[in-house]
Parts: C-alpha cells; sequence; structure tokens
C-alpha cells in the first residue's frame, strides 16, 4: 500500500473512532447505577454516540447507617474508571457529572466525592433534589402529550423520589427552550423514597409480607406532600398523564409487552393504562426473584428491587387518579445533555486548581 493510501486509511480509522462535530458526556452517579452517555447534538435534539450503564448499589447499606461503604464506595469507583476509559476513548469535548441521593444523604458523601475525583480524575457535583426534578422535566418534554393541560413527572432512583407537576399548556406554549431556563413546574417535591432504600427498610419480612408494607409506607411518604391535594385535583382533569422515568417503569412495560429482548424503541414513549399496569405488578408479585430475574426485560441486576419499584408507582396512582402513564426510557443523563448543549452558556470559573490530564472541559446547566 502507498504512503498516501496509509495516510487516507488512518484518517478514516480516526473519523470512525471520533464522529465529526462536539461530543457531550453525561454521568449520572446514583444510588443503585452508574452511567454514562455520549451524544453529538443534532437538530434539536442529540444522537447518541456510546452509553454505559453499571449496578453499583452505591446506597447500599445506607439507610441503617447513614454513611456510605467501603465495599459500595470500591463498587462506584470500578464502575466510574470504566467510564472514564470510555470518555477519553471517545475524545469527547465536555463532560459534565452529577452525583445524587446517596451522596446528599451520606456523611462521608462529600469526602467520597473528593476521592473519585483523586482516583478517577472525574470532577462531581452534588446536585440539589429540585434540580433533579428540572433535569427529568427536560429529558421528557416531548412526551407530554398534546391534550394535557396538566402532568406529573414521577422520577423514582434509588434513593429517592422526586414528582414534580407540570403546566403542560404553558410547556407547548413556551416551547422546549425556555424550559431550559424556566421549567414550568407548579409544585415539586423530593421524598426519602427509592427502590433500594424501600427494599432495605422491609426485606426482614420476606416478600410476602414486605409488599402491603412497602406500599402502605409509599402511600404514607407521598402524602405528606403539601402539594398533593393541588396535584389530585390536577390529574382528575381529561388529558391529565403522569410520566413515568425510572428503571422500574420501564421494565414494567417491557412486562406488559412480554418483550422477549428488551426494546428501548418500543419502551420509550409508550402508554400504560393503570388496569394494564397493575395486571404486570400482580405478574411480578406472582414470581419470586429467580423466576423475575429469568425475564428478559429485569434480569438479576433489577430483580429484587422490582416490587419496591412497583409500590412506590402504585402509590402513586392510588394517590393521583391520572388514566394513563406514559415511559420514559431516559432521565438525568439526556436532561444534562440537553442543557450542555441547548441550555444557555455559562462563564467557566477562573482558578480553581490544577485538574488531570486529559480532563474534558466542564459545563453546567
Amino acid at each position: 500500500m502507498s504512503t498516501d493510501k496509509v495516510r487516507v486509511a488512518k484518517k478514516t480509522r480516526r473519523r470512525r473512532k471520533h464522529p465529526s462535530g462536539p461530543l457531550y458526556a453525561a454521568v449520572d452517579l446514583g444510588t443503585n447505577n452508574c452511567r454514562l452517555l455520549v451524544a453529538k447534538p443534532q437538530g434539536a435534539h442529540f444522537r447518541v454516540v456510546d452509553s454505559y450503564s453499571q449496578i453499583a448499589r452505591l446506597g447500599e447499606g445506607l439507610h441503617q447507617t447513614g454513611r456510605l461503604s467501603e465495599a459500595s464506595m470500591e463498587r462506584a469507583i470500578d464502575a466510574l474508571s470504566a467510564i472514564r476509559k470510555k470518555i477519553k476513548s471517545k475524545g469527547v469535548g465536555q463532560v459534565r457529572c452529577i452525583a445524587t441521593e446517596a451522596c446528599r444523604r451520606a456523611e462521608n458523601g462529600a469526602e467520597f466525592i473528593k476521592r473519585i475525583q483523586s482516583e478517577t480524575g472525574l470532577s462531581f457535583k452534588v446536585i440539589t433534589a429540585k434540580e433533579e426534578a428540572r433535569l427529568a422535566l427536560v429529558s421528557c418534554f416531548d412526551l407530554i402529550d398534546a391534550s394535557a393541560d396538566r402532568v406529573l413527572v414521577v422520577d423514582i432512583g434509588g434513593g429517592s423520589t422526586e414528582l414534580s407537576l407540570v403546566n403542560a399548556k404553558l410547556a407547548r406554549e413556551s416551547g422546549f427552550h425556555a424550559s431550559l431556563t424556566r421549567a414550568p413546574i407548579l409544585d415539586w417535591t423530593s421524598l426519602p423514597l427509592g427502590v433500594v432504600t424501600l427494599s432495605e427498610m422491609f426485606e426482614h419480612l420476606g416478600e410476602e409480607a414486605a409488599w402491603p408494607a412497602m406500599l402502605n409506607y409509599a402511600r404514607e411518604t407521598i402524602e405528606t406532600w403539601s402539594g398533593k391535594t393541588v396535584t389530585q385535583s390536577a390529574m382528575a382533569l381529561s388529558g391529565a398523564h403522569m410520566i413515568g422515568t425510572s428503571g422500574t417503569v420501564t421494565c414494567l412495560a417491557g412486562v406488559h409487552q412480554n418483550l422477549e429482548t428488551y426494546r428501548r424503541d418500543k419502551v420509550d414513549g409508550s402508554w400504560l393504562k393503570r388496569t394494564e399496569a397493575d395486571s404486570s405488578i400482580t405478574r411480578l408479585r406472582e414470581l419470586d426473584v429467580e423466576a423475575r430475574a429469568l425475564l428478559p426485560t429485569i434480569g438479576p441486576g433489577r430483580a429484587k428491587l422490582m416490587l419496591s419499584g412497583c409500590a412506590i408507582i402504585q402509590a402513586c396512582w392510588d394517590l393521583f387518579p391520572a388514566q394513563r402513564l406514559r415511559v420514559a426510557d431516559r432521565g438525568l443523563r439526556e436532561g444534562l445533555l440537553l442543557s450542555m448543549m441547548y441550555g444557555p452558556k455559562r462563564k467557566r470559573r477562573r482558578g480553581g486548581g490544577r485538574r488531570s490530564k486529559p480532563q474534558p472541559k466542564e459545563t453546567s446547566s
């Protein structure tokens, strides 16, 4: 092969490895999962270049001790090291890393964030629950039905659940870009109710007795929301619906559809009626953990946590009488990416210490 042909071949390989145009990465360190999404802007949205998810169970035992355990931190560091390698290999230009409920609640959460920086070179920000609610709405903006005046976004995490009552009519009238700066959220709350924490609270009872206990606790917790009454009225309006963004909801949709393998194109944006959700939850309750793990859209990583998640979503449906729920296979990472790409740009802080090389430039939403 001639020298010119070799040069052309090398350039082609580089283009395949690093797609043209700026690349953005969003990293979400949650109570149960560590997730990465790499994408490039495309139109008013983005095209995914790479993604990665690893169950690290960072919040395991947090409810009992108030601290992140050494084993859970090691698992998270392992997952984030793999994520760091992916970010470097893709030549990402801008990255933002966020941590949520586990690091907010843990006594040693801030200490762990510093350790992550030291061992992986990734700089994390522990975001507020309000910011979580905003990012969840941003990611689900185009799932708001055209007939809805009000929408309730239900974001079920490993350690908390965020509920956001959205003025859907104003959202449509103002447009997507307006929501990036001023989200049309009428009321919201963050509840200490997550699939990991709820499961750990009642696992000593055994699954049969744990189910009614989890469901009752979830209802009582949600009822403490000061916005409960206005949300109940809003969800009774014609066209009002919920949007569920969580692994629980997407897995539940996969079970309802009897998918032989998980397919995002079938799940994201699909609708679940209350009767359909109840039927799928009953099916899951009739199976033990091992049998649930064999379902192709659940697997061993989520089998143990599915019932606690189902208790949360059923409690929401019991209290807020929406007829339909729209399923969202998207969340904080997508909200981060959209905010980075299309939200208002902030000036980078000057100074602030040295960063390990090569350290991608960070942006804020």
